[in-house]
């Protein structure tokens, strides 16, 4: 891949799922990764087996200021990111809202919500001044539609539905961000909701080979429009 063609890309939840299969097959294209997540020992292996140029930080995205200094990191070393992936969630444990926990809806909404905008916060500005970069927001089928026993989810992702489409219209030409449902796919967090019956969709490495080139294409002509992964 020549330099020009080659992106920096940024994606927060590495360690697992949809982040974890993003990561490996953008760094097998030949793009560099710059990413971020909770467990450390997982955080170790992705440097350890991918290596440089590509980057990874043990970060909660609920910390702001974490997120700052992570953001200052990330520019000091490899510039603005010019494709950011806010792919870290968390979901609910299945039950009625009125049963679930004041502290559990809490961090459902700090991570999918508060989590995105601290990384929009201190990432964007500087692809701004760039005059360039897609901001993609993963969404969920549950940001459009719902389903019993997961309410806070839901919320968190109509939520980003309605954030990512109001940021689209503040952002310069030239940039894009969109509110991306990536579909239906087996991980522990679909696992956590439907059990054994996840093993019926697609898998995250499987669903990567779709999704890489879907995000890869997306531009200024796809801003505040929301988006499946199909």
């Amino acid at each position: 891949m020549a330099a020009r063609e080659r992106r920096l890309i940024l994606i927060t939840g590495v360690t697992r799922g949809l982040g974890r299969a993003l990561t490996e097959g953008m760094v097998r294209l030949g793009h560099t990764v710059v990413g971020c997540g909770r467990r450390s020992e997982r955080i170790a292996h992705l440097g350890h087996t991918l290596g440089r140029p590509h980057d990874f930080t043990v970060l909660d995205v609920t910390h702001d200021g974490a997120v700052r200094a992570w953001a200052e990191q990330v520019e000091a070393r490899h510039g603005p990111p010019d494709l950011l992936v806010n792919n870290a969630a968390i979901i609910n444990a299945n039950a009625p809202l009125w049963e679930i926990s004041a502290a559990e809806f809490d961090q459902v909404i700090d991570v999918n919500i508060k989590g995105v905008v601290n990384v929009i916060r201190h990432f964007v500005p500087a692809m701004i001044a760039r005059g360039s970069g897609v901001i993609v927001n993963f969404s969920s089928e549950w940001g459009r539609s719902t389903a019993p026993e997961v309410a806070p989810y839901c919320a968190t992702k109509w939520a980003i539905e309605g954030l990512t489409r109001a940021m689209a219209e503040e952002l310069p030409r030239g940039m894009a961000a969109v509110p991306l449902n990536p579909g239906i796919i087996d991980t522990d967090m679909l696992r956590s909701c439907f059990g054994q019956s996840a093993s019926r969709y697609q898998g995250p490495d499987q669903w990567a080979q779709a999704a890489i080139p879907f995000l890869l294409r997306l531009g200024p002509a796809d801003n505040g429009k929301p988006l499946a992964v199909c």
